[in-house]
């Protein structure tokens, strides 16, 4: 079946989404007005070197069986969606359209998960040595996350390194290193289904018979893959 899945940052996010795509599934791209109407004109480009091959492919949106759209924060009708990933850098969740669009994720209740350059606050708060800990200071502001529920926020570690490269237009991402996306598991067994689904997903996607690097791993402790810093 597929599912719909939202992605605030068309940068990063456009190679969680470009995996998803190739496994059938739709996805919106929330960005700025212009970049949303490059990306539903022209689609995106991801750049990935495939097992043994010396030369990187591009994978182009409009040839995948999954659907994609672009939109501004404003625009966004979150009843679309089964699960929202988190792919902007922590600062970029200050501006003030992006942090309507965040009350409006919290409040429907739906399953986010991050791939951010640090992990979200809520996420520290379903670890009981960080729970009870004054955390609030390490973040842009704090605030935007406070209508969360700890356990309806995870973490993705970002280890897949990529780039925007500066002399292109804004839907082309290259990845240097094709590692995987490991997740740690929601709170609730329903959620945890849907993400195990998109990982055997991915996981089955080949290309001209050749398996696709960068898959989505997903683990039942919290703290099963600390992420590191990556580029872009």
């Amino acid at each position: 079946m597929a599912r719909n899945i939202l992605i605030l940052g068309a940068s990063y996010g456009s190679l969680l989404a470009t995996k998803l795509l190739m496994a059938g599934h739709n996805v919106t791209l929330v960005c700025r007005k212009k970049t949303a109407e490059l990306i539903n004109r022209d689609g995106t480009e991801v750049r990935i070197k495939l097992r043994d091959e010396p030369t990187h492919r591009s994978i182009f949106s409009r040839d995948l069986p999954g659907t994609l759209d672009a939109a501004p924060p404003a625009d966004v009708d979150l009843s679309r969606y089964d699960l929202v990933g988190l792919a902007m850098q922590e600062p970029q969740y200050t501006n003030h359209t992006i942090r309507v669009l965040m009350i409006k994720i919290a409040e429907a209740k739906l399953p986010c998960l991050s791939i951010m350059n640090m992990p979200p606050l809520p996420y520290l708060k379903r670890i009981p040595a960080l729970s009870d800990m004054d955390l609030e200071e390490a973040y842009t502001n704090a605030q935007v996350w406070e209508r969360f529920k700890p356990g309806l926020v995870s973490l993705c570690s970002p280890d897949p390194q990529a780039f925007r490269p500066p002399d292109e237009a804004a839907n082309v991402l290259h990845v240097g290193l094709p590692t995987n996306f490991k997740a740690a598991a929601f709170a609730d067994e329903t959620h945890n289904r849907l993400l195990r689904e998109l990982e055997a997903d991915i996981d089955a996607v080949k290309l001209d018979g050749q398996d696709v690097p960068v898959k989505l791993k997903v683990f039942d402790s919290l703290l099963s893959r600390w992420p590191n810093g990556r580029c872009c």
